[in-house]
Parts: C-alpha cells; sequence; structure tokens
C-alpha cells in the first residue's frame, strides 16, 4: 500500500549548494531504505522551465514530426510509443538522445526536421540540458560520497564514484491518458501493464528526474512499502541504481520505481541517466568495503556487459526478464 501522509519526510530535500549535516543524515537513511531523495539549489529553474515548455510541445505534434525519428532495432534513439518493462507494455510515448556533443557517427542521436517550427528551440534546450545536467550529476555524487560518510579529501574518481557524459542519456517522457498506441495499430503488441510504468531499477549511478505537478511516481521502501515521490516545485527527483548499489556494496539501495496509471490529465517527466565510462568495472569499491569492515557482495563485472543485457530487450519481447544484479551476487553462477 502506498504511505502518503508522510511522503515529505520519507524522501528527504537536500540544498545542493549548502547540505546540512541534518540533511545529509537523512539523505543517507533515504538512500539505505528506498534509493530517492529530492534536490534543491541547483540553480537550473530556467532551464527546467524550458525543458516543460518544449517536451509538451514535443508530444503534442503527430506522425509528421514524430514519424521520421521513430526507434528501430538497429537505433534506440528518438521517438517511441511502445516500450516494454519487464516484458509489458508501458503507457506512455518517448523521446531518447545522448551527448550532443558527440560525433554524430557514433551518437546517431534522431533530431525532428526542419519542417517543425520549434526544431531549433528543441535542439538548443535539450544540449543545454545534457550540458547542464552532466555537470549536476557529477555535483550530486558529492551529496551520495558525503552521505555515505567517504572522505572528503579523495576524489570522485579516487573512490570510484563518477559518471561519464559520453555513456549518459536523457529521455523525454509523456505518459497520456488512455493508450497511446491507436487502436489499430495494437494487434500484434504486448498487453499493457498494470501500470503506467512497470516497476524497475535504473541500471546506472543515479537519476536526475524532473517530474511535473501530476505525481504518479512511488518508490518501493523496505519499511514502508510503496511510497509516493512527492512533486515540488523547482526540485530534481534524484534516485539511484544498479551501480551504485554494487559500489556501495548494498549498504545504498538501487531505487525501485514505478508510475501508477494516469487517469485524470497527462504527466510529464524528464530524467537524466548518469552512467559509468563505458570501460567501467563494477564491483564493490574498496573504499566502502574497509570503512564498513564488510566483505565482497559482488563479483566484478563490465558495465558494458550490463547496460547491454538491461536495454535489449526494451524494444521487443525476448521471452526473458531482463539481467539484473543479483546474477552478480558472489555465489551465484557465472
Amino acid at each position: 500500500m502506498s504511505q502518503t501522509l508522510d511522503a515529505h519526510s520519507l524522501v528527504p530535500t537536500v540544498d545542493l549548494s549548502n547540505p546540512s549535516a541534518t540533511e545529509l543524515a537523512a539523505v543517507d537513511a533515504a538512500c539505505r531504505d528506498h534509493g530517492f531523495f529530492l534536490l534543491v539549489g541547483h540553480g537550473a529553474n530556467q532551464l527546467i522551465t524550458d525543458m516543460w515548455e518544449i517536451t509538451a510541445a514535443f508530444f503534442a505534434e503527430g506522425e509528421t514530426v514524430k514519424g521520421p525519428i521513430r526507434r528501430d532495432a538497429d537505433n534506440a534513439l528518438g521517438y517511441w510509443d511502445r516500450e516494454l518493462t519487464k516484458r509489458k507494455r508501458d503507457n506512455k510515448e518517448v523521446f531518447d538522445y545522448i551527448d550532443p556533443k558527440l560525433d554524430a557517427r557514433i551518437a546517431k542521436n534522431r533530431w525532428p526536421g526542419d519542417a517543425w517550427a520549434h526544431s531549433a528551440e528543441f535542439n538548443n534546450t535539450l544540449m543545454t540540458f545534457f550540458d547542464t545536467f552532466s555537470r549536476l550529476a557529477t555535483d550530486t555524487l558529492g551529496i551520495v560520497r558525503s552521505a555515505l560518510g567517504l572522505s572528503d579529501t579523495e576524489t570522485a574518481e579516487q573512490l570510484g564514484f563518477i559518471t561519464a557524459r559520453t555513456s549518459s542519456t536523457v529521455r523525454l517522457n509523456h505518459y497520456p491518458v488512455g493508450d497511446v498506441v491507436p487502436t489499430e495499430h495494437r494487434g500484434d503488441l504486448a498487453e499493457l501493464g498494470p501500470t503506467a510504468l512497470g516497476y524497475h531499477t535504473d541500471p546506472g549511478v543515479l537519476t536526475l528526474l524532473l517530474q511535473d505537478r501530476v505525481g504518479g511516481l512511488q518508490a518501493e521502501s523496505t519499511t514502508h512499502g510503496w511510497i509516493d515521490v512527492p512533486p515540488l516545485d523547482g526540485a530534481i527527483v534524484v534516485n539511484l541504481g544498479d551501480a551504485m548499489q554494487v559500489w556501495t556494496n548494498d549498504q545504498y539501495k538501487a531505487a525501485v520505481h514505478r508510475v501508477v496509471p494516469v487517469t485524470r490529465q497527462s504527466r510529464y517527466s524528464i530524467p537524466y541517466f548518469a552512467n559509468p565510462p563505458r570501460d567501467a568495472q563494477l564491483a564493490p569499491l574498496v573504499s566502502v568495503l574497509d570503512a564498513a569492515s564488510a566483505t565482497p557482495a559482488y563479483r566484478a563485472f563490465t558495465w558494458a556487459d550490463y547496460i547491454s543485457g538491461r536495454a535489449q530487450d526494451n524494444f521487443a519481447d525476448y521471452g526473458v526478464e531482463d539481467i539484473q544484479i543479483s546474477h552478480f551476487k558472489v555465489g551465484t553462477d557465472a
């Protein structure tokens, strides 16, 4: 059952510009229980407003704008309206892109054509967003490091906490009221899941999420069951991913989350998925193990192999559940 009365205390708020000891203690407790907290003092308020406006404008367009940039089996970037989570279809449409500064031959980003009146504004705003949130992801790692109690004299790289913009991604989400796929195109599709977005964890280090006032995002708390992650104007929602749970040797929890069905008005959200470098090794960090006098709960594996296994079945149903970090627990079969 969802717990709503004390949602703001269960999902704490921290000031990125000047985090207090009390805030860091609350973040530490939340990361051990469900993996979510809210970030203010980030200085990106105008950019957030601009992103809401251009995101709504894009999803208001029809097939003329969206069709030419539709995702396919060879390129996961661009527009898509029939993604799967745990083999059930999510009731949403999305737009995905990666680092706009990468060579186009590598990035393969799909951008709306010049025929759309807002094409230039869309591209420029999304590029600025990627730059800004890449920096904020690094700053947010400092919050997590401080909450965990690791030394401030060591760099994030020395501790192993690091993200790379070249392997990180951004997604624009639109959750409509009613099935986003027209009736005549649903014949061979997987059935809709019981929620707008099925429960899952994000595979990377952490996610910086914008969610609008509609709400509907829920996290699975170890102590309280499903809890609401409350909308807060101007705040960025932070949730931890699988890489963070492995690096912290299960001290911090990869956030299990879902979006409940949208019944009254459309919902929009914009996540920046901060991921490790492609060649990064995922294993409990020595500094974390030493601080807790613990033994490793996971054997080492690479980010490149893990994300390949996690992402391949979002496009089509291959008949099996996607890979999870539990596959790499010490004592499980390799």
